[in-house]
């Protein structure tokens, strides 16, 4: 299995060989970078699946640096996290702001950094639908792409595709608007959760016939479960 390549811009080589030591040991492969062009550079070469980014940089800030990438289409979606030496709340909006995912404050400790990392890349990896799910008379296949219903096929959204595939791996399951944007969207930052209200009102009119297996949970979200009177 490939280990996530974490890239590090901290101009302080000390503290960058901490983290570099501390990702190798907790199955990361981590590249350092000590400012702004070096890190360009690597970008450049291999895009890594995160960038821990240090908010005082010699030359462009890491303020700077995010804003540039959230910009390029190639970088628009890289997972970011701050490293910050700043504890105040308009410091921390304004990186938010520029576009990192989340932002650690230092001194912190090993745990915290990895649970960060995880939670981040969690959020911006979108769950994987294996190849074919029934449940009861309705069928969902990925390497055909082909939803049908009692054998006939349906015409589903790419969106409400992902969405159905979800809620069909885990039928019979509640779950939250905030969950199903986390595991169908990959990364609910700049998404409303009303978002998948609307996906779920169209799935329901793609599914025709099989809607009612799409059920709301009152005050708690949406299930797909195969004991709806269909």
């Amino acid at each position: 299995m490939k280990k996530p390549r974490v890239l590090i811009v901290e101009d302080e080589s000390s503290i960058a060989e901490l983290i570099a030591v501390n990702l190798r040991h907790n199955g990361f492969e981590p590249i350092w970078a000590e400012d702004g062009d070096a890190a360009q550079r690597e970008i450049d070469a291999c895009l890594p699946d995160l960038v821990l980014l240090d908010w005082m940089l010699p030359g462009q800030s890491g303020l700077q640096l995010a804003r540039q990438w959230r910009k390029d289409a190639r970088t628009k979606n890289l997972p970011i996290l701050m490293l910050t030496a700043r504890g105040d709340e308009p410091d921390k909006v304004a990186g938010l702001d520029a576009g990192a995912d989340d932002y650690i404050t230092k001194p912190f400790s090993t745990q915290e950094m990895l649970a960060r990392i995880r939670a981040v890349l969690r959020r911006r990896a979108p769950e994987v639908v294996t190849e074919r799910v029934e449940i009861g008379e309705l069928a969902l296949d990925t390497a055909t792409h082909r939803v049908t219903w009692q054998g006939m096929p349906l015409k589903v959204g790419p969106t409400e595709f992902k969405l159905l595939g979800y809620l069909m791996q885990h039928a019979e399951r509640v779950h939250s608007r905030a969950q199903l944007l986390d595991k169908v969207w990959g990364d609910h930052v700049y998404i409303e959760e009303r978002t998948v209200d609307v996906h779920v009102k169209r799935l329901r009119e793609s599914l025709g016939p099989a809607a009612p297996m799409v059920e709301t949970v009152r005050g708690a979200g949406y299930r797909l479960t195969s004991q709806a009177t269909v």
